[in-house]
């Protein structure tokens, strides 16, 4: 160590000029020479390192390695980097590791083995390399594809894992395509349209959508984010794509969901408003319909006590005949709404049995030939006499008054309203045929609605409850109740009663 001391004018004059670090030991790993930059690098002052080991540089968990690793040098004598292959580390005075990288020189002098080690401090280059390596794991690992591509030729220059998975195409056929190769919809001049401004501004961000085509033929919707960046000395574009079917597909359904609710609310606004107008034409009816009896029922029951004498007893008796045909009338509407509420409530009881149609029709028309307008008759049904049909008697007698009567309500004087029976494997078809006023083509589909009256009926005596009621007991008890009709010709309206099966 001494002989090296003695020379050390020489040496200064050499490591000085360097701005490496230059730490010289002898065989014994004894620092014997150190330079300004190697004492920079590890906070000694000068000579506070020689004569000291040289593990006083590394960190105590190599010394062991480091020892054998020096001498085995040493024994043979050659130049290398030392720790080729592996990360190695100095440590401070005040105790901070750092990386570094060591070459190792031996040489003789005056007859003594040296080793001249050139230390580097790489924590700069280790922090890049790292920071490299954790970009370059994102990039690869990303979900998202990412796409480099040159930006005067446009050629693939770098595509991460998942964007060759998703489009199917392999890293070799990408590095001979361009984006445009991969965009079905889209051609080389709009893409360049695309892309100007950011040639324009390099600090520029394009972002749109479009659809990416696969190596297999199919397509999928695509966002893309576009800007420009530098790869070294080459200008470069870096596209970062998110596969956007299942937001799309979402969406669509959002728009069909909304589109289908808006539909549904549309229909039921039509609906509450057809309702509301339905409510106030009947609360109008309603009104009418008892007012107008009532009313007749006090004229005549005022007129009566006008009629005194024994001889005026004709005229008392078409007032009694009108007032008991008017309280008739309201003990209708009354029954209506009595039995809708029953309806309702599900408090119907039916009661099935077997009896004569003959004397169900002949009650209808008896009752029904007291309301015939002048001239009007009612057409009987042929070869009924001995037909016998199982139904509840009550609910078929209901609706076919309701029938006839509406028949001769909205047909004119001097018509023939005809009653037809049809019978047919599954059942019984009672047809009331009129020559009517008639329904509007545009207000049939409302014929059956509760209160519903046709225009060209209004100025007619009615609720608008009695189809309603009818058609609910027929299909009850498994009929059915249909009609068709022209306006200012008539209707017909069609009672289908089913055939029960006898044990």
């Amino acid at each position: 160590m001494q002989d090296f001391q003695k020379n050390s004018d020489i040496f200064n004059l050499l490591s000085e000029g360097v701005s490496e670090g230059i730490i010289v030991v002898n065989s014994d790993q004894i620092i014997v020479a150190t330079n300004t930059s190697s004492l920079q690098m590890f906070g000694y002052e000068k000579g506070e390192l020689i004569g000291k080991p040289l593990d006083i540089l590394i960190p105590k968990r190599y010394h062991a390695g480091h020892d054998a690793h020096v001498d085995n040098f040493i024994a043979k004598s050659d130049k290398r980097q030392m720790g080729h292959g592996r990360n190695l580390y100095g440590i401070c005075k005040d105790g901070k590791e750092f990386p570094v990288e060591a070459g190792l020189n031996p040489f003789e002098f005056y007859g003594a083995t040296y080793v001249m080690a050139l230390i580097i401090n790489i924590t700069e280059r280790k922090n890049r390399e790292e920071e490299l390596s954790h970009w370059a794991r994102i990039f690869d690992e990303s979900l998202n594809e990412i796409f480099i591509f040159d930006a005067d030729t446009f050629k693939f220059l770098n595509i991460n894992k998942e964007a060759q998975r998703n489009i199917g195409y392999s890293f070799e056929e990408l590095y001979t395509m361009t984006p445009v190769d991969i965009k079905p919809d889209m051609d080389i001049s709009e893409f360049n349209t695309l892309i100007s401004p950011l040639l324009k501004d390099e600090t520029a961000r394009v972002k749109f959508e479009t659809k990416h085509g696969r190596k297999d033929g199919t397509k999928y919707p695509v966002e893309v984010h576009l800007q420009l960046s530098n790869l070294g000395e080459k200008k470069v574009f870096v596209a970062f794509i998110l596969d956007i079917t299942e937001r799309k597909n979402y969406t669509e359904n959002l728009e069909n969901i909304v589109e289908e609710r808006t539909q549904q609310l549309t229909e039921a606004l039509a609906v509450e408003k057809e309702l509301n107008e339905l409510k106030t034409r009947f609360l109008s009816l309603v009104s009418h319909e008892f007012k107008t009896p009532l009313s007749s029922i006090l004229t005549s029951i005022t007129l009566l006590g006008k009629y005194t004498e024994t001889e005026q007893q004709p005229k008392r008796d078409k007032h009694v005949t009108t007032i008991k045909n008017k309280v008739k009338y309201l003990d209708t509407i009354l029954n209506d709404f009595l039995s809708v509420e029953r309806l309702e409530s599900g408090k119907v009881n039916y009661k099935i049995e077997e009896f004569p149609l003959s004397k169900t029709v002949n009650e209808v028309v008896y009752n029904a030939n007291m309301l015939l307008k002048s001239g009007q008759q009612i057409r009987y049904p042929e070869n009924i006499d001995e037909l016998n049909i199982q139904f509840d008697e009550k609910t078929l007698e209901l609706a076919l008054s309701n029938l006839v009567h509406n028949a001769i309500k909205y047909s004119p004087e001097d018509s023939t309203i005809n009653i037809k029976v049809d019978i047919k494997d599954t059942g019984y078809a009672i047809s009331v045929i009129d020559e009517g006023i008639g329904i509007p083509e545009e207000e049939q589909k409302h014929i059956f609605n509760r209160y519903f009256r046709a225009e060209n009926a209004l100025l007619t005596q009615g609720t608008g409850i009695g189809l309603n009621i009818a058609k609910q007991h027929i299909e009850n008890l498994g009929g059915s109740l249909e009609f068709s009709s022209v306006e200012s010709k008539g209707s017909t309206f069609t009672l289908s009663i089913p055939k029960l099966k006898t044990n």
